[in-house]
């Protein structure tokens, strides 16, 4: 949009630029952390989870005329007084790679605009009596209110975002997935690493075809507001043909016992689930390692080394087994990473915070309400889905924005995966859960896919040491795919500022 007044364009400025450091104000919680970053080329975009803002070159005045415009609506005189501004302290809000962005600190005492107090709004006897109004009790239990009420709105935003979005308001996906195992987790093959400690992955020979979805559901609650009375429940069942058999059983007769233990291994496959049980609005919090931002989404389910926990209320280990979900949707697409990590038979006992390591991978993909793939004899079809998840391995160039694994250590424990369809993963094959492994570094799973004219990459970091359910940013970041080359990043690996 074109901001043509002086004045709407300081406060759009002030909406989009400003809305993480007043958000981090009202809360501390992982979820509501909001990155903002500015490109300068118009190809891209960022967003970050938590906050639901974005930012478009494009659709904003040059540097040059924002400037000329900044200092038209903060002087009456037209003139700056550079000796003011070279006076005034270091803006920790500001990002030096983006000068021409006006990051707004609300910690300056000089600052008033759009704060509430001023000419426009209350004199300093007026605020003074607002204030005295209330006890410093009541006035943080008003505050804590309004914190509440602004993650309550986040919660049901996610919740309905993930339902319409990733879900498609409850329609099924149908799909194929292809399923890798580690040698991790292979009998007589657990110790089969390479130097550096690196599993070996074992793609199964068949896929398995499934159809997917996730529906809402009503339950009892005194709550006013009506998303808390709806869950949602997730379904995964294995597609059955016309003759009553599976897929897996008509391609394949081999009755040894090697294909006994693959059936056995596709029917756990089949049964794992990713997500609580009753998936409610209060799970997109972060601490559960739900969330959804954009195209992209992911979930996430544990199961405690101690206890009795059921995954879906315990937020920090140690864990005995981690099941992460990672996944782009685009038009009638949706290609899903699903992460499998357990604890090895050679680890248990070894340590109160044994590591766990990945036992399988699948690559899910999909269509909305239709197979993935077209038989190539059928004619006059839209087939884009067909070259978009089965095409070519790999993202060009590889991953479009690398994340940062931390030391040369930690980034030993990830490997990475080309994948048909033009997509490129990153995960770790082992998660150290001792809270001092690498300084309480955390962990991060990637994955890249351009399903058509726009490039996605979505990341997701999650803390580290107990905390690795928890995550600390969903990000998700799009540029135009034929201008991926000529816009990619060259920080060598950062994280979005908070």
């Amino acid at each position: 949009q074109l901001l043509e007044c002086p004045t709407a364009l300081r406060r759009a400025m002030w909406l989009s630029a400003a809305a993480s450091a007043l958000l981090l104000s009202l809360s501390a919680r992982p979820d509501v952390t909001s990155a903002f970053v500015g490109q300068s080329s118009p190809a891209v975009a960022v967003r970050s989870s938590g906050r639901h803002y974005q930012y478009h070159a494009a659709t904003t005045c040059s540097a040059s005329s924002f400037s000329a415009l900044h200092a038209a609506a903060n002087n009456d005189d037209g003139e700056e007084d550079e000796d003011e501004e070279s006076e005034k302290p270091a803006n920790p809000y500001a990002d030096p790679n983006y000068p021409e962005l006006e990051f707004v600190n609300y910690d300056d005492p000089n600052y008033k605009i759009d704060m509430g107090i001023g000419d426009d709004f209350a004199t300093p006897e007026e605020e003074a009596r607002i204030s005295s109004a209330l006890s410093p009790e009541e006035a943080d239990a008003a505050v804590e209110e309004m914190r509440e009420d602004r993650r309550r709105r986040n919660d049901e935003f996610q919740f309905e975002t993930y339902h319409a979005s990733a879900l498609k308001s409850g329609d099924s996906f149908r799909g194929e997935w292809e399923v890798y195992r580690t040698s991790s987790f292979l009998p007589g093959q657990e110790d089969r690493a390479n130097e550096y400690g690196m599993p070996s992955l074992v793609k199964a020979k068949d896929v398995i075809r499934m159809v997917s979805s996730g529906r809402k559901v009503a339950v009892e609650t005194e709550s006013e507001r009506r998303v808390d009375g709806e869950r949602i429940v997730h379904e995964e069942v294995e597609w059955v043909d016309e003759d009553g058999e599976d897929d897996a059983a008509s391609a394949s007769k081999d009755t040894s016992e090697k294909a006994k233990e693959h059936e056995e291994f596709e029917a756990e496959i089949r049964s794992n689930k990713y997500w609580p049980d009753m998936l409610g609005p209060y799970d997109f919090r972060g601490e559960q390692g739900i969330m959804c931002v954009g195209n992209a989404y992911t979930i996430c389910d544990a199961v405690p080394l101690i206890g009795d926990g059921d995954g879906a209320t315990d937020i920090d280990g140690p864990f005995s087994e981690l099941r992460t979900e990672l996944g782009i949707f685009h038009k009638k697409m949706r290609m899903r990473l699903k992460l499998d990590y357990r604890i090895k038979e050679s680890d248990k006992g070894s340590s109160p915070h044994p590591p766990l390591s990945l036992k399988s991978m699948t690559v899910c993909r999909e269509g909305h309400e239709r197979w993935p793939r077209y038989d190539r004899s059928q004619i006059n079809v839209d087939n884009e889905a067909t070259a978009a998840l089965f095409g070519p391995p790999g993202a060009a160039g590889g991953l479009y924005d690398p994340p940062p694994v931390g030391s040369d250590e930690q980034a030993t424990r990830y490997m990475m995966l080309d994948l048909e369809g033009g997509a490129t993963t990153l995960f770790p094959h082992t998660i150290d859960q001792d809270p001092d492994a690498f300084n309480g570094n955390g962990w991060v799973a990637s994955l890249d896919w351009t399903p058509g004219r726009i490039r996605y990459q979505v990341d997701r970091k999650v803390l580290g040491g107990t905390r690795i359910k928890g995550l600390k940013t969903l990000e998700l970041s799009e540029v135009q795919g034929a201008d991926a080359d000529t816009y990619r990043p060259t920080d060598g690996g950062s994280d979005m500022r908070q």
